[in-house]
């Protein structure tokens, strides 16, 4: 259900004359302030506000109210910056919009009337703007006592001489109780001009939309749900191929381990037979090429025999052209990293022979 609400023509605040519409049409009407909340659109005396009608861009609703104001500041004689300028919305069948014009500080009174009646009105409409726009001429109506003329690019209070004026040789079409109330009923639900935009806009409160609130909350924890079970198939993903990884290292390692061994530490028993397979220390193969690279770097000496023992450590018997040589060969081995010991070094047959036992530092 929406209520009209018409304002009276002075500061009376107690002179309210109200008309309540639902479904069925006309439910009830009275006078003061009506009971209820159900939503009030204000309507205002046509002679307080200023019709008219004109062309204005569509792009956007600032550049029609800026063009509006302009047409407005044209046809008033007050300083622009004093009017409330309100554009409508284009209408069933016509090029024009409606422009209503009043001034600030009446259109401000109005509101403050109606705080004090403790009604905060869905729009503010003028009075001629209820009546439906004719197909030609013009239409008259009684509403809430006083008379009203609608054409089709006008709308004012009736007044005799001022109709007959602006009439012409066009005199008003009464309209029957059916259209009135069919009318009445339009502009209840859909205005064709409200006057409360710009300053004068109804202010929305803050509500909080608790379905919304309970939706995004589902939201976010389908999306952390579905981020959680990301990370567990990951998981388990990496779990299961580390899984094969292993496997496949197990299975690699049995190749390398003696036939029928049980495999219990693949690492450590790989190890193991590495070092029994290369032997104690740094192993022969390494120290014999550690050994021949050392005797190679000193010329006039010679390996004569070799001796790997179980303790890392590799006996060798060397022949050198005189003793300095020896005494090289000796300092050849700690440059390479290794601890040398020589033995007693003899001469015989024109070369000096002796032993050094090499082992890793």
């Amino acid at each position: 259900m929406t209520t009209l609400l018409f304002l009276p023509d002075g500061a009376d605040d107690a002179d309210f004359r109200w008309m309540r519409f639902g479904e069925g049409g006309l439910l009830a009407r009275g006078a003061g302030v009506p009971a209820g909340d159900d939503p009030v659109v204000a309507v205002v005396p046509a002679e307080a506000v200023a019709l008219h009608w004109a062309e204005l861009p569509a792009r956007s609703p600032a550049q029609a109210t800026a063009a509006a104001r302009l047409l407005a500041a044209e046809a008033s004689a007050a300083p622009v910056g004093e009017l409330h300028v309100a554009v409508g919305a284009q209408e069933e069948g016509a090029t024009e919009r409606p422009i209503g014009v009043v001034g600030a500080g009446a259109m401000a009174g109005w509101l403050a009337m109606l705080a004090r009646a403790g009604v905060d009105p869905v729009a503010v409409v003028p009075a001629p703007m209820l009546l439906p726009r004719p197909e030609q001429g013009y239409v008259r109506a009684e509403i809430a006592g006083r008379g009203v003329v609608r054409g089709r690019t006008s709308g004012f209070a009736d007044e005799a001489r001022l109709t007959e004026l602006v009439t012409a040789d066009s005199p008003p079409v009464p309209l029957n109780r059916g259209a009135l109330d069919a009318a009445l009923v339009a502009a209840a639900a859909g205005p064709a001009l409200d006057l409360r935009q710009g300053p004068f806009a109804r202010r929305r409160g803050f509500a909080i939309d608790w379905p919304l609130v309970r939706r995004l909350a589902v939201l976010a924890l389908a999306i952390l749900a579905v981020t959680l079970a990301i990370s567990l198939v990951r998981l388990a993903k990496y779990s299961f191929a580390a899984d094969a990884t292993e496997q496949r290292a197990d299975a690699l390692a049995a190749t390398g381990l003696p036939r029928g061994e049980t495999i219990t530490d693949p690492d450590r028993q790989l190890a193991e037979r590495l070092g029994r397979t290369r032997g104690p220390g740094l192993g022969f193969t390494t120290t014999a090429a550690a050994v021949y690279a050392a005797v190679r770097s000193v010329p006039g000496t010679e390996v004569t025999a070799m001796d790997f023992t179980p303790d890392g450590a590799m006996r060798v018997t060397v022949s050198a052209e005189r003793e300095a040589l020896a005494t090289d060969l000796l300092r050849a081995f700690q440059r390479a990293g290794l601890a040398a010991r020589a033995s007693t070094f003899t001469t015989g047959g024109g070369r000096v022979t002796g032993e050094l036992t090499v082992s890793p530092r």
